[in-house]
């Protein structure tokens, strides 16, 4: 745009040469807005990093849990009560204990049925992961507004989760959670703004 400028006043455009008042607002606007749009640009690409993390978080979150539910699948040949019996023996619990009693009467209520939908819920899970995730990484708006609705709609469930017993995963993962929805809410409100100044600016 400024070589434009420079081009138009050596050609003697729009009356240049004749009133150099004009040419000097004209080159000192120019000049401003490419001051301004690229310190638009460094800012914005500040807030990507933040996106590109959030991507990332999303995408190790799905790898957890495609690992979580092939280890569920691979459970369906297997007796779950041995199993969980022998991992808290492993664990030094006490085998005649009340807790190790109280696992073993409520894994003896999930049936090969239950286990497949529990699977299927947790691959589920990981596919939105990976629908967000990668769509943050991309820096694409519908990744944004996906996630905060997903966000969004299970942090009730982490809320009543968390009332009923305090714990510090559970407090990291409301915390973590609650941190991403209002920080994609900003970035989205701040990308409309940019987008409305440069309309404004592309108008003038």
């Amino acid at each position: 745009m400024y070589a434009d400028a420079i081009r138009w006043r050596d050609e003697g455009e729009h009356g240049f040469v004749d009133a150099p008042e004009i040419e000097t607002e004209a080159i000192l606007y120019m000049a401003t807005m490419i001051t301004y749009r690229r310190a638009e640009r460094v800012r914005i690409s500040a807030y990507d990093r933040w996106l590109v993390a959030i991507g990332a978080l999303k995408l190790m979150e799905a790898a957890l849990f495609v690992a979580l539910g092939v280890g569920m699948l691979r459970l369906l040949h297997m007796d779950l009560v041995d199993q969980v019996t022998r991992l808290l023996t492993s664990m030094r619990f006490d085998p005649e204990g009340r807790f190790v009693s109280a696992v073993l009467d409520r894994v003896a209520l999930i049936n090969p049925l239950r286990l497949k939908l529990i699977s299927a819920g947790i691959f589920a899970h990981a596919a939105l992961d990976i629908l967000e995730g990668t769509g943050l990484i991309l820096r694409k708006i519908w990744a944004e507004f996906v996630t905060i609705a997903v966000s969004a709609l299970f942090l009730p469930v982490e809320f009543f989760e968390l009332a009923k017993h305090v714990t510090w995963v559970r407090i990291g993962i409301t915390v973590v959670n609650l941190v991403v929805v209002v920080y994609l809410v900003f970035h989205v409100q701040m990308r409309i703004r940019q987008r409305r100044k440069a309309e404004l600016l592309d108008c003038a």
